[in-house]
């Protein structure tokens, strides 16, 4: 199914091309690559919830990256990716409403992960692999951070993104999704 998934997703620029070509050779090398077992790089998802009036992105502020960053975690072993995507956002921010705005992948990346201290355990350098979705919610909606992994969760002006993300190489991911959304918003 996730192969499948990705092997007929249309990139939307070089970057995903190559990152595709990544993601399938996970699949076709690694029997883990679901699982953190697989210490090279494994799969996660990520949700872009934007409110009804597409002006605001919920974000949390991860306590490991310290900076604002979308909500969404690791597989752990489930191979559909949207469902993980869901569940990431509702255990992060307490978000329970939301929708998926399109049933297609909104962006395909693969996410160097330098080495950190999770837990009291050092985890070593590795990627994620990572598939996205775009969800819409109402900003008025009761949201709350989760307090293990970030301090905050809130929801963040799309014109301004950059003043509250601190990680660089995750600014162009984000112009990125912000880019496919306003055409998606244009087509419809």
């Amino acid at each position: 199914m996730l192969k499948e998934l990705i092997r007929n997703y249309k990139p939307y620029n070089m970057q995903e091309t190559e990152d595709k070509k990544v993601m399938l050779k996970y699949l076709d090398t690694f029997d883990d690559c679901l699982t953190r077992n697989n210490v090279f790089g494994h799969f996660t998802s990520s949700s872009f919830v934007v409110n009804q009036d597409y002006t605001k992105v919920l974000m949390a502020y991860h306590n490991i990256y310290k900076s604002y960053c979308w909500l969404g975690g690791h597989a752990d072993g489930e191979e559909d990716l949207l469902k993980v995507a869901e569940r990431e956002t509702t255990e992060e921010s307490s978000l329970k409403k939301f929708t998926l705005v399109t049933p297609e992948i909104i962006s395909l990346d693969v996410i160097e992960v330098k080495g950190h201290i999770k837990r009291g355990k050092w985890i070593t350098p590795h990627v994620h692999l990572n598939v996205t979705y775009l969800f819409k919610a109402n900003d008025k909606d009761f949201i709350h951070n989760k307090e293990d992994e970030n301090s905050s969760v809130k929801w963040l002006d799309l014109k301004h993104i950059d003043d509250f993300v601190t990680e660089e190489g995750m600014k162009p991911i984000y112009h990125k999704i912000i880019e496919r959304m306003e055409k998606i918003i244009q087509d419809n």
